[in-house]
C-alpha cells in the first residue's frame, strides 16, 4: 500500500475536491498512479482487445493468389481460406462487402450519443452492458441462416460497440491527468496491435474446426471468439470502478487524493466535471474540433487500410505461404505498438502532441512512398515497417490531444465522440481501397492512404500553429478583456475559453 502524503488536502469549493497542498510528496503520487494502472489498464486493454478480435473475426473469401481478399474483411484473417460463409448464406456480387461496411451505419450513428450518456448510467453499468451485448451479438452471428439475418446482426453490433473506444478514452480522463493520458490511451492501441498480430493466427487455427458438428469454419470462428467477450462483460461489472471517489481498490485517503490531483488542473471546477448541454453546443461551434475530426478521418484511413490489408499486401509482394504471411505481420504490429508507447511517454513528459503527430505522419508517408516505388519485395516489406512506425502515433496522439484541450466534461465527451465518428467513417471506405484486381502493387490503395495521411498531417499542423498563436496571445494579455469584471470562479468556468487557460500543443 502506498504511504500517505506528507500534507493535507481537501475540498476548496471551486476546485471540486482540491485545496492548496504544500510540500506534496511526489513519490506518493507515483505510487498511486501505479496502483491505478494495475487496476484499470488491464481491464480496458482486455475490453478493447476483445472488441478488435470480434470485429476482426469476420472471415473473407480468398484472393486470386490463394490468400484472403482484404477488401472483404475487417482486419486479421488476411491469409485465411474460404470458410463457406458466402455459400452458406447465398451471398452474391458485392453482398459481402456490404455486410462488412454496413456495421459502420450504426457505429457512426451511436458514437456521440453513447459517449454523452456514459456518466449518466455510470461507466461500470454502461461499459459492462455494451460488452455483454456485443459479445452475445457477435456469438449469435455465427448461427445466422440468412443474409438478412447477417445484416441485422452487423447493424446491432455496430450500435452497441460504437461507444466502447470513445467511452474508454473518456473513462481514462476520470482517473488520469493530462500529463498521463497519452500513454494510457497508448495501451489501448497496444491491445489493438496485439489483436492484429495474433487474431489471424487464432482464426486460422479455429478454421480447422470446419465441418465439426456439421458447422462451417466461419461459424466456429465467430462463436468461439464471441463467448469470452460475454464473460469479460460480466467480470467488468464487478471490477470496473466508476470514478476515483468510489474506486474499490483505493483507500479513503487515496480516493480523496485521486480526486484532488485531478482538481489541480486549470479550469477544473465542480461544474466543469458535470454534463451540460451548453458545453455540447460549444463543441460543435468550435472550429478546432472540426479540424481534429477531419484529421482523424485522414489518419484512420491509414489505420483501417493498413490493419485490414497488411496480410494481403505482404502476400502479394513475396508469395509466401499463409502461415508465413501471418508470422511476417507480427513484427510490423509489434514495432508500431512499441513505437507508440515510447513516443506517448515522451509526449506526456514534454506535453507536446502536435509535432510528434506530424513527424510520425511523415514517416508513414515515406513508407507508402516506398510501397509505391518499383522496388524489390524486401524493400516493400521495409516500407510496411515504416508505415507501422508512424501509424499508431499519428492515429493515437490526437485522441489524447483533443481531450487535453477540453477541460469541461460535456465538451470533452462530445468532441471525442465527434472526432472518433469522423475517423471511423474511414472504415466505410476501407473495404474498397485494395480490390483484388489491383494486385500485386495496390497502387490506388497506397496512393489514397498516402494522400489521406498527408491531409491529416496538414490538419494537425494547422492546429499546432493555431494553439501556439492563441497561447502567445494570452501570455501577452491580448484576451484579458474577456474576463473584465468576472470573479475568479467565473473565469475558471470559461474552460478553454479562459484567457488563463493554456492549450497543449
Amino acid at each position: 500500500m502506498a504511504e500517505k502524503p506528507s500534507t493535507t488536502f481537501g475540498d476548496s469549493g471551486s476546485g471540486g475536491g482540491g485545496g492548496e497542498v504544500l510540500n506534496m510528496d511526489p513519490s506518493y503520487e507515483k505510487k498511486l498512479v501505479r496502483k491505478l494502472d494495475r487496476n484499470i489498464i488491464p481491464v480496458v486493454m482486455v475490453l478493447y482487445l476483445l472488441s478488435f478480435l470480434d470485429r476482426l473475426a469476420f472471415p473473407s473469401p480468398p484472393t486470386k493468389n490463394g490468400g484472403s481478399n482484404g477488401a472483404k474483411k475487417r482486419v486479421n484473417i488476411g491469409s485465411a481460406r474460404l470458410y463457406h460463409m458466402e455459400r452458406d448464406l447465398g451471398m452474391v456480387g458485392n453482398q459481402y462487402q456490404l455486410a462488412v461496411s454496413i456495421l459502420f451505419v450504426t457505429y457512426l450513428a451511436f458514437e456521440i450519443p453513447g459517449n454523452l450518456v456514459l456518466k449518466k448510467f455510470t461507466p461500470r453499468y454502461y461499459i459492462s452492458f455494451i460488452t455483454i451485448s456485443w459479445g452475445i451479438i457477435a456469438t449469435l452471428t455465427g448461427t445466422v441462416r440468412s443474409y438478412s439475418s447477417l445484416l441485422a446482426c452487423r447493424l446491432l453490433l455496430g450500435a452497441v460497440e460504437a461507444s466502447l473506444f470513445p467511452g474508454l478514452a473518456i473513462y481514462l480522463t476520470l482517473f488520469y491527468t493530462k500529463t498521463e493520458l497519452a500513454l494510457r490511451i497508448g495501451y489501448l492501441f497496444a491491445s489493438a496491435a496485439l489483436a492484429g498480430a495474433t487474431g489471424g493466427l487464432l482464426a486460422y487455427a479455429i478454421g480447422f474446426m470446419d465441418g465439426i458438428s456439421g458447422q462451417s469454419g466461419w461459424r466456429w470462428i465467430l462463436i468461439i471468439e464471441g463467448i469470452p467477450t460475454v464473460l469479460m462483460g460480466i467480470i467488468t461489472f464487478f471490477i470496473l470502478a466508476d470514478n476515483p471517489e468510489t474506486a474499490w481498490f483505493l483507500t479513503p485517503t487515496e480516493q480523496a487524493f485521486s480526486t484532488f490531483r485531478l482538481s489541480r488542473e486549470a479550469e477544473s471546477t465542480l461544474s466543469a466535471k458535470r454534463f451540460h448541454w451548453a458545453d455540447v453546443r460549444a463543441c460543435f461551434g468550435d472550429w478546432k474540433v472540426w479540424v481534429f475530426a477531419a484529421g482523424q478521418f485522414g489518419q484512420d484511413t491509414m489505420l483501417y487500410g493498413y490493419s485490414t490489408f497488411l496480410p494481403t499486401i505482404i502476400k502479394s509482394i513475396g508469395g509466401w505461404s499463409n502461415a508465413q504471411v501471418q508470422a511476417l505481420t507480427v513484427p510490423c504490429y509489434a514495432l508500431g505498438a512499441i513505437t507508440y508507447l515510447l513516443i506517448a511517454r515522451l509526449s506526456d513528459s514534454h506535453q507536446r502532441r502536435g509535432l510528434y503527430t506530424i513527424l510520425f505522419s511523415l514517416i508513414s508517408i515515406l513508407g507508402y512512398a516506398v510501397l509505391l516505388s518499383p522496388a524489390s519485395s524486401g524493400v516493400h516489406y521495409f516500407g510496411c515497417f515504416l508505415v507501422a512506425i508512424g501509424l499508431y502515433v499519428a492515429v493515437g496522439l490526437p485522441l489524447a490531444w483533443l481531450p487535453n484541450n477540453s477541460p469541461r466534461y460535456g465538451k470533452r465527451t462530445a468532441a471525442t465522440g465527434m472526432q472518433l465518428t469522423c475517423g471511423n467513417a474511414a472504415g466505410v471506405m476501407a473495404p474498397f481501397l485494395f480490390p483484388t484486381h489491383d494486385e500485386p502493387r495496390f497502387v490506388k490503395g497506397h496512393a489514397v492512404s498516402l494522400s489521406m495521411v498527408a491531409f491529416g498531417a496538414g490538419c494537425y499542423a494547422v492546429l499546432w500553429w493555431a494553439y501556439r498563436g492563441i497561447n502567445r496571445a494570452r501570455e501577452r494579455g491580448r484576451e484579458d478583456w474577456r474576463v473584465e469584471g468576472l470573479t475568479e470562479e467565473e473565469i475558471r468556468e470559461l474552460g478553454d475559453e479562459s484567457p488563463k487557460y493554456r492549450y497543449t500543443v
